[in-house]
């Protein structure tokens, strides 16, 4: 059984050291660095809050544009690449432009979601 904290909670507590107590100390290099973990700490936790949907979907959508019912999403996307590279699929196969937009969209959330592009991209209509 696990006990309380959560690991969302200690990296919640971690953020929240650096931000309040350790990063007002801090200046130049050191005070950049400890931004720089603030945003590592963040990405962390967006990516635990989605990982498990975003690869529900990858899995899903991979399975439908190569016609395969593997589970393994790795041998999926090696699938995926190898069809791309071969000239099998290219971006007029149906659904693949959507699929890699979706995907980015998905990365972006958890890696930078304030990004101007990830913004745009938001506002896009599949298949535009």
């Amino acid at each position: 059984m696990h006990e309380e904290p959560s690991a969302e909670e200690l990296i919640e507590a971690v953020k929240s050291f650096i931000t309040e107590t350790a990063a007002p100390q801090l200046t130049g290099h050191s005070a950049f660095h400890a931004r720089v973990a603030v945003n590592a700490l963040d990405i962390a936790l967006r990516d635990m809050t989605s990982r498990a949907t975003d690869e529900a979907y990858e899995r899903s959508a991979l399975q439908n544009l190569l016609d395969d019912n593997a589970d393994d999403l790795k041998a999926l996307n090696e699938a995926l690449c190898q069809a791309i590279r071969s000239g099998k699929m290219n971006w007029r196969t149906p659904g693949l432009a959507d699929f890699l937009t979706e995907t980015a969209k998905r990365q972006m959330a958890i890696d930078q979601p304030r990004y101007s592009g990830y913004r745009a991209a938001l506002k896009l209509k599949p298949g535009s």
